[in-house]
């Protein structure tokens, strides 16, 4: 028998894809989640926990819980990071610093990330990798204004968008992605355990907050080995899903 927690959690799984409770938006209290699922707070805390988990949900003290998510297909119509992805599919993600610095805007940081040209931002360059394989480049530029709580995170955490939505409340709203193929370069072939000239599949997203700010751009590589792009057409839908390769 399915102990009352579990349920509730699915049923508040369901009522997030359904969007009653929207990226972004905030959960109601323990207490009127009590009293809508007639049970005590204590069983409605270990339903939010195992959403928490999942990455659906972000909580920081004091404030009310925030949806990060939610467990429809992963898709790019619908902002997910990498971490959250991952644990979706029951799997561990990894991160780990390679280089990071601070250097003065080029032009295109500052066209992608609305900044004046020369402004500081924050260059990382992370692997990431599924139940420790490494499967994931991300050249990720920082605007000015995050970079400080992006550097304050440790080199090896799992999910940097779920930190910063712990230590600011930013939540991360809208992307823009451009996909394409590259060979793989020297760097690229050393950190993912390639052959040089090993096909990519390189993402370059543009992601934002609810009103619009630019947080960061990335240029992401794959693994094509690892991970696969599959569209799902539709007359009403026309989402494009990152799926792993079987």
């Amino acid at each position: 028998m399915t102990a009352r927690h579990e349920e509730i959690a699915e049923a508040l799984r369901c009522a997030i894809d359904r969007e009653e409770y929207a990226v972004g938006g905030r959960l109601p209290s323990e207490t009127e989640l009590a009293a809508q699922y007639a049970v005590s707070r204590g069983t409605v805390r270990q339903a939010v926990a195992s959403l928490t988990a999942e990455g659906l949900i972000g909580s920081r003290q004091g404030a009310r819980r925030v949806v990060l998510a939610s467990r429809r297909s992963q898709s790019f119509a619908e902002l997910r990071s990498f971490a959250q992805w991952a644990r979706a599919m029951g799997r561990e993600a990894t991160g780990r610093v390679v280089e990071q610095e601070f250097r003065p805007a080029t032009t295109e940081d500052a066209v992608r990330l609305q900044l004046p040209e020369g402004t500081d931002v924050l260059h990382v360059l992370r692997v990431r990798g599924l139940d420790g394989e490494p499967v994931l480049l991300e050249r990720t530029v920082y605007a000015d204004w995050i970079s400080p709580a992006v550097r304050s995170i440790e080199p090896d955490c799992a999910s940097v968008t779920q930190r910063l939505f712990e230590d600011t409340g930013l939540v991360f709203a809208y992307g823009e992605h451009i996909i394409d193929a590259v060979a793989a370069g020297a760097q690229d072939a050393d950190l993912l355990g390639l052959r040089r000239t090993s096909p990519l599949l390189r993402v370059r997203r543009v992601t934002t907050t609810h009103e619009g700010r630019p947080v960061e751009w990335s240029d992401d590589r794959y693994r094509s080995d690892a991970v696969s792009f599959s569209v799902h057409n539709s007359i009403g839908n026309n989402a494009l899903a990152r799926k792993t390769v079987e």
